[in-house]
Formats: C-alpha cells, sequence, structure tokens
C-alpha cells in the first residue's frame, strides 16, 4: 500500500486491519480530494465552484440498517428496539472481514479530524473513505486538526465508508444491502451499501450521544447562535422544521446548526461544518447558507444544468432532501470557537401539520421535559408514498435514531439544566396555521424570526397570555411587529368547532405517544402534556 497526501500518521491503517488497499490518500486538502473527486467521476463542479454529488437510490438516512454490536461491556447501557438493534459479535466480525477483503485493490481517503469544540471533551477520529468525496464530507464537517501535526494523530473511533460494498442479507444477517454497524468495544463504525454521507455525521453524533452522558454533559440535536450581549439560544427541531434556517440568523452569531453538549461550563459544537438542507433555498429566505454554497461545499443531488452548470435549488427530481455540507468559516461571522454560554432560550421546533399549535408559546419547566420527551412534529401528505394526510411524528428527545441510551437519560439532564440556569422554553410551530395542510398555510420564516426575537428580546416576557386548551399553553396576545391576530391559532380558522375537535385529536395522539415513557419519565412529566376534561 503506498501512502500518498499530508502528513500519514505513524497510526497506520494496518491497525484496523487494513494492509492492502492500493493507495491511501491521507489527508488531502479541499482542492486535491475535489480534483480527486472529478477524476474519478464522483460528480460534478458547478457554476460557482461547488462539488455536486448524487447518492444513487439512498438519499437518505436508512434507520432500519443501523445496528450496535452487542456486547456485555454496553449491554446494560444501551436502549435495545427498533432503534438500537443488535447484531451479534461474531456476524459483525464476519461483515467486517468480508468488507476489509472488499478494500484490498481499492484506493482510500483518510482524514484525521476531531469532534468537539470544548478541549475537554473532544475526541480524536478517523474517516476512511471509498470516495474522495465522502473524504471531503468529513473534512468539512468535522473539527480539523493542525496539519502539521497530523502525525502524532491516534483516533479513538474509526468510521469505515464503503458504499461499494453491498451486505447479502441472508448472510450478513442485515435487512438490506446497506449497513450501519457502531461497535463501541472496537470503536469501529462500518457503513457500507449506502452511499448517503449523512450516515457518517449521524454515526459520529450517535457516538457522542453515548460517550458524554457519562462525562456530565449533555448530548444535543440542535442548532445554536449567540446574540450580542452573549445570549445563546438552542433550536431543537427534527428535519424541516427550521432548525438551520432559524439558528442562521444574520442579527447573531451562528456557534452550530446540529449537534452540541451542554456542560458545566456551557454549550459547545460538536462540529466543525454544516449540513444544511437546501431544497428551495434562496438567498432572501436563507442568505447565510446561500452564501455559504461556493468553491469546497458538498451539494448532495442538487438539480445541475449540465450545459450551463447552474443550480436549481427549487427542483425536487432527485429528492427533497437535497443537502449542502460547508465548513462553519463559510458562515460569516460564525462562533470561533464554537463555544457558548449556558443558554437563556430553548425553542423546541415544530412543524404542525395539523394547524392547531400556536406560532409560539411559553413553556413551564414541566411542559418543556414533556415536549423534549414527545420530540413532535408532523410529515406532510404526499411526501411518503400512500400519505394522504398529515400524520404525526414523534421522535424523543427531537432526536431518537441516535439515541444509544434509554430517553430519559437525556430528558432528565435537560431538565436539570434548565432548572438550574433558568433557562427559559418555547415552542414553536414552524407548520401550519389558519387549517391543515391544503387549507390553511405555512408560517412565513419573516413571522417566526420576529417572534423568536421578540421572545430573546424579553419583549415577551412582559405581555398578556392566553391559555391554550387541552395542551394548556401560555400564547402570548401581542407580540412587536406581528398582527396580533396570528398568534390564536383557533382565530385563524374558518371553523372554530372544527379546530377545537382536531386540538383534542393531537392532544391525543401526544397522551398515546406518552405511554411508553410513563414508568420511567421523572415524576410529574405528564402533567406538561395535554390535559382532558
Amino acid at each position: 500500500m503506498q501512502n500518498l497526501g499530508v502528513n500519514p500518521s505513524r497510526h497506520g491503517l494496518e491497525h484496523h486491519g487494513i494492509k492492502t488497499a492500493l493507495f491511501a490518500h491521507w489527508n488531502l486538502g479541499t482542492a486535491a480530494l475535489i480534483e480527486n473527486a472529478l477524476s474519478q467521476r464522483e460528480g460534478l463542479l458547478a457554476a460557482g465552484g461547488p462539488l455536486v454529488v448524487r447518492t444513487g437510490v439512498r438519499t437518505g438516512r436508512s434507520p432500519k440498517d443501523k445496528f450496535i454490536v452487542r456486547s456485555e461491556s454496553v449491554d446494560a447501557d444501551i436502549w435495545w428496539g427498533d432503534v438500537n438493534r443488535p447484531m451479534p459479535r461474531e456476524v459483525f466480525d464476519t461483515l467486517y472481514r468480508r468488507a476489509l477483503a472488499y478494500l484490498q485493490d481499492k484506493r482510500l481517503y483518510v482524514q484525521d479530524c476531531y469532534v468537539g469544540a470544548d478541549p475537554r471533551y473532544r475526541i480524536p477520529i478517523r474517516v476512511i473513505a471509498q470516495y474522495a468525496w465522502h473524504a471531503l464530507f468529513a473534512r468539512q464537517l468535522f473539527i480539523r486538526p493542525d496539519w502539521r501535526k497530523t502525525e502524532d494523530h491516534v483516533p479513538e473511533f474509526v468510521i469505515i465508508s464503503v458504499p461499494g460494498f453491498h451486505a447479502d442479507p441472508e448472510i450478513d444477517r442485515t435487512n438490506s444491502e446497506a449497513y450501519i454497524c457502531v461497535d463501541f468495544d472496537r470503536r469501529i463504525v462500518l457503513i457500507g451499501g449506502t452511499e448517503y454521507a449523512g450516515e457518517i455525521k449521524k454515526s459520529v453524533f450517535t457516538i457522542m450521544n453515548y460517550l458524554l452522558p457519562g462525562q456530565g454533559v449533555l448530548p444535543m440535536h440542535c442548532a445554536a447562535n449567540v446574540g450580542p450581549n452573549g445570549d445563546v439560544a438552542l433550536f431543537f427541531g427534527l428535519s424541516g422544521t427550521g432548525k438551520t434556517t432559524l439558528s442562521a440568523d444574520p442579527s447573531r452569531r451562528l456557534i452550530g446548526d446540529d449537534e452540541h453538549g451542554w456542560s458545566d461550563q456551557g454549550v459547545f459544537n460538536f462540529e466543525g461544518g454544516c449540513y444544511a438542507k437546501c431544497i428551495r433555498l434562496s438567498r432572501e429566505a436563507e442568505p447565510q447558507v446561500w452564501n455559504a454554497v461556493r468553491f469546497g461545499t458538498v451539494l448532495e443531488n442538487v438539480s445541475i444544468d449540465l450545459a450551463t452548470r447552474r443550480l436549481d435549488f427549487d427542483d425536487d427530481a432527485h429528492t427533497e432532501n437535497t443537502r449542502a455540507a460547508y465548513p462553519l468559516t463559510f458562515v460569516d461571522g460564525s462562533v470561533d470557537p464554537a463555544v457558548g454560554a449556558h443558554p437563556s432560550d430553548v425553542f423546541f421546533l415544530a412543524c404542525d401539520a395539523f394547524g392547531v399549535l400556536p406560532p409560539i408559546a411559553r413553556l413551564s419547566p414541566v411542559q418543556a421535559r414533556y415536549h423534549f420527551i414527545a420530540g413532535y412534529t408532523a410529515k406532510i401528505a404526499g411526501t411518503e408514498a400512500g400519505l394522504a394526510e398529515p400524520t404525526a411524528t414523534f421522535s424523543t428527545c427531537f432526536g431518537a435514531p441516535f439515541l444509544p441510551r434509554n430517553p430519559t437519560v437525556y430528558s432528565r439532564m435537560l431538565g436539570e439544566r434548565l432548572g438550574q440556569h433558568r433557562t427559559r422554553a418555547w415552542l414553536v410551530n414552524t407548520g401550519w396555521t389558519g387549517g391543515p395542510v391544503g387549507v390553511g398555510h405555512r408560517m412565513s420564516i419573516r413571522d417566526t424570526r420576529a417572534l423568536i426575537a421578540a421572545a430573546l428580546s424579553g419583549a415577551l416576557d412582559t405581555v398578556r397570555y392566553r391559555r391554550l386548551p387541552v395542551f394548556n399553553l401560555d400564547v402570548p396576545e401581542t407580540c412587536p411587529d406581528l398582527a396580533s391576530d396570528c398568534l390564536w391559532p383557533r382565530s385563524t380558522w374558518t371553523d372554530p368547532a372544527l379546530y377545537d375537535a382536531r386540538l383534542r385529536e393531537v392532544g391525543a395522539l401526544f397522551a398515546e405517544n406518552f405511554r411508553q415513557f410513563e414508568a420511567v419519565a421523572a415524576p410529574g412529566t405528564s402533567d406538561g402534556g395535554p390535559q382532558f376534561d
């Protein structure tokens, strides 16, 4: 095997069982990785410089193909079930050997990186990729080391991406040809049968979600930014709720758009980059994301005109889940190092396709714990085959697919921190008003930004509030720079009685979802949810 590139680590690939690969390209820079991607026909260079790639049949994560290798050392700590499926040790070892055999005649791209902007909790990782653009993705998303010191880099976890090696479900006991296997004992993540780079990013997030609670740090699936006075805000939300969009606020500085830890000193980003959805991206609505699309950015499944190389962000022919991966340095005014104080405000973002939740509501501490466990949003009709009406989706802690431990571990830690630092909590509906999808209309980004700005400035601390039935949410009656008639959701419906009925229906969905946590959640948590007379 021939080692090429920049300062290969003395801790070589043989430590991972890789001894006979064709070439190993170590820590190549952005330009060199793009050159390799283009020469290997992995993507196209678009007007303005970003690299456009396709991820094949899989344009998103494959949660049913994710496994955790079972062992005595982790068995008691893992939240086993549909999210964390066990894989026997001997099955993983066989799959791993077969994947390494496949790599014998392949060129590999190695990126030595870090995860965790706070040096106290930072861990060194290594990404070994079959594709140059996957290595570029890792370089842009994770924290880069000093390139002059990579010779001494010894990874605590290694992520091996082998998209060309497909599993055989009969032999490998997988659900499909794709697999994402996390081995906490050997500290290996093996990914194959899928070209979607988000699996690399989220596997590392899973690792941090497992390690950090034992160190007294709450890992969070949230964005974070900081205001001119140093006030930090967190934005929790599932994909499509506006987490990246709302945190990329020109009046505030971005700490990060997706994954953070909350330690005894404040919050810190896990990553060194952003992974933004860019379907229907516009300069007016999301200027920071728009300006980040440049040379060095990786665009997944974005439509491109082959003749002019112009991008079409409105085209969803390949997927709604088009993505842009770029370093934080591409965001004007981003925080470096990506750390901040204890948050003054936490926002839970829900894209309510039923149109019953208010644009913003103030949460009590017990309500904050409840809605954190719930992790509510709603899928929109038409986004999945057979989906004719809005469907409620509950992803506990706003990140169930990435939580190896029981959700109550994370909810307990959040509740303690909210109380200790007197952090205000808010529920924000970024979905529909005036009726459900097809009847009402979606909240405008401008209006949602105005509500969040009012909450952060303290302007909502002195206004009158009104109690929303069933959910018992405190809804402000007025908000600066916003018409008051849009704040009370019932008044936006043409049929108030229909609204009342649908509000109770959605409340019942919340109650049904919470039953799985009743026996293990902190006492009184259910009091923060819907109440029925």
